[in-house]
């Protein structure tokens, strides 16, 4: 599926933007009785946004990736649309996450990951840190990947 793919770096507050806002708070929020406040998106401004569209040019999955520092790249809200699960988007965004990571000089990869994604991001080389957690009322656990000394990966 990924030849079909494409992603790109939205713009924070423009419709695509928004459009990824709307997949994410479907899939991620709505289900734990939970909502985006303003006050949330807000403090996402300076970061990377990507979206992901199918070769009909409809969004199938998203994520955001936040700067924790000059070194660490923080992958987060990672979407993917209900009738595109398991078909390859995930691994594709996160890949491509890592290009980006990689292009603007990042040494580490790191995100929250609920615990039914922990076996995803095991298969993509990541590294379980220190014990689970709750966040958004779900279990998760801090994963890392280190990047330097990899090639981007080209699609």
């Amino acid at each position: 599926m990924s030849k079909n793919l494409i992603a790109i770096e939205v713009e924070f507050g423009t419709p695509a933007h928004d459009e990824t806002v709307k997949l994410r708070d479907d899939i991620l929020r709505k289900p734990l009785g939970l909502a985006f406040t303003p006050e949330q998106l807000s403090k996402e401004y300076a970061d990377i946004h990507l979206a992901c569209y199918n070769s009909q040019h409809d969004l199938v999955g998203c994520l955001v990736l936040a700067r924790l520092d000059n070194k660490e790249l923080k992958m987060r809200q990672v979407a993917v649309r209900e009738d595109c699960q398991r078909m390859g988007i995930g691994q594709f965004m996160v890949e491509e996450s890592e290009n980006i990571a990689q292009r603007d000089g990042f040494e580490k990869m790191v995100l929250h990951a609920r615990n039914t994604a922990v076996p995803f991001y095991l298969k993509l080389d990541y590294k379980k840190i220190g014990k689970p957690f709750t966040e958004v009322k779900l279990k998760h656990y801090k994963m890392e990947k280190t990047m330097s000394n990899q090639e981007v990966i080209k699609n």
